[in-house]
């Protein structure tokens, strides 16, 4: 099987639940992609804000540029963010259980809440700001951005076709906001990989992925349904959660490609760890 694997599709997310970036390319460092999530928007409390309860970030789109980030929406003027921040005004930022720190950009939370129509403000992690991944399913030294747990999330083609079948629809990748999409696997033959090679750098799978409602947003409108969740739910439901997709913490630096090879060179009998 490993033989016919590749690396079919690559996405960056530079602002955490806002559109992402299919890439060609794209370089992997301590917490991840380059420029995957380290921008957040919070609310006035400093808690993350996702399509979960603020769909609208649906239509915040990004577009990287030598020298910073793009954001796009219907009703805006672009506005350009710096790729990184590491100085200004510091406030105290949660994603889940996670407690830290974060550098505020004045003017695109100004451009932001224009955007959306609702109080917020855009943050940055800063290189001096670290965030450690769940103990219990990594080593120490792993941190990851502003990512909802890991710093990658891989599916396969072949996962998003049985699931299609299913449905009865042909859903977009972009619904699951993948890093990292493999061609030539059998249908979530990646429940099962703890231990993959992308490339030739070395990634553990740790845990497949929980999904949530934001899978029932059409990634270009915000509209809800009930699917795919609701179709998961007949045969991926698991201690009261669905599942699709697979976490990964990486052990290598480097450049992944499309095209890259994939080789499986551990796997574990059962989907749940």
């Amino acid at each position: 099987m490993s033989a016919a694997l590749r690396v079919s599709e690559l996405y960056v997310y530079p602002v955490k639940s806002c559109r992402g970036i299919q890439v060609e390319r794209a370089e992997i460092v301590r917490r991840g992609f380059a420029r995957d999530r380290r921008w957040m928007v919070v609310d006035s409390s400093g808690r993350f804000l996702t399509q979960r309860e603020t769909p609208e970030l649906c239509l915040v789109g990004t577009r990287l540029s030598a020298d910073g980030i793009e954001l796009s929406h219907p009703n805006q003027s672009p506005f350009e963010l710096p790729s990184e921040l590491e100085e200004g005004p510091e406030l105290e930022v949660s994603v889940w259980s996670h407690r830290g720190r974060a550098v505020k950009s004045e003017a695109g939370s100004r451009w932001l809440r224009g955007a959306i129509g609702r109080e917020c403000a855009l943050v940055y992690m800063p290189d001096r700001h670290e965030r450690q991944v769940n103990p219990e399913r990594a080593r120490p030294g792993d941190v990851v951005s502003f990512a909802d747990g890991y710093p990658f999330l891989l599916i396969s083609e072949a996962s998003l076709a049985a699931l299609n079948s299913r449905v009865g629809e042909q859903l977009s990748m972009r619904r699951f906001r993948p890093n990292i999409v493999v061609s030539g696997a059998e249908p979530f033959a990646e429940d099962t990989w703890s231990e993959l090679e992308l490339g030739g750098i070395g990634f553990r799978g740790v845990k497949p992925c929980d999904r949530c409602v934001v899978t029932t947003l059409d990634p270009d409108s915000g509209a809800a349904g009930r699917e795919p969740l609701r179709t998961l739910a007949q045969f991926r439901r698991w201690d009261g959660k669905v599942w699709f997709g697979m976490n990964l913490i990486h052990d290598g630096l480097g450049w992944l490609e499309v095209g890259a090879a994939v080789k499986v060179v551990q796997t574990v009998t059962s989907a749940l760890r």
